[in-house]
């Protein structure tokens, strides 16, 4: 029995997908679609998606635990690191000062960076103190729903 690597990475990337716009983020997949958003007043969090079994696994699940909180952005939306290049490098250029980390999340208030949950945030760490840390930047940073 064989498989085919692309048609196997084609449902991977479906999946990570659509896990991730259930939670109710909003898929950017062009950079106008990212500068638009971006520059939008109020807050917005980017989790910058990924295929990568381990950091993935926790990161979106984390994504749609960590909004069911009195406290969140004005904004949930997602560019996909590896399948949407040019809007993941759109949105990587509002991350100033922190190097290129997938799968992540970047709080940004008024179109500038506030904060991140990088990769080596997510990785090795259960999803509970992953949602934990974004709450607390949500309690910081957000209005209440």
């Amino acid at each position: 029995m064989s498989m085919d690597f692309n048609i196997f990475m084609n449902d991977v990337v479906r999946q990570a997908r659509e896990e991730i716009e259930t939670a109710g983020y909003e898929q950017l997949t062009t950079p106008e679609a990212v500068e638009e958003t971006l520059e939008k007043e109020g807050t917005t969090l980017v989790m910058v998606n990924s295929v990568c079994g381990c950091a993935g696994g926790i990161a979106r699940p984390a994504a749609a635990h960590a909004i069911h909180y009195d406290k969140r952005p004005d904004r949930l939306v997602t560019v996909f690191a590896g399948q949407d290049k040019e809007a993941t490098a759109k949105a990587r250029s509002y991350f100033e000062g922190y190097p290129p980390s997938s799968p992540s999340f970047a709080l940004l208030k008024d179109g500038k960076i506030i904060s991140m949950v990088e990769r080596h945030e997510i990785e090795g760490h259960d999803p509970m103190s992953v949602i934990a840390n974004l709450q607390s930047l949500f309690e910081v940073h957000c209005k209440e729903v």
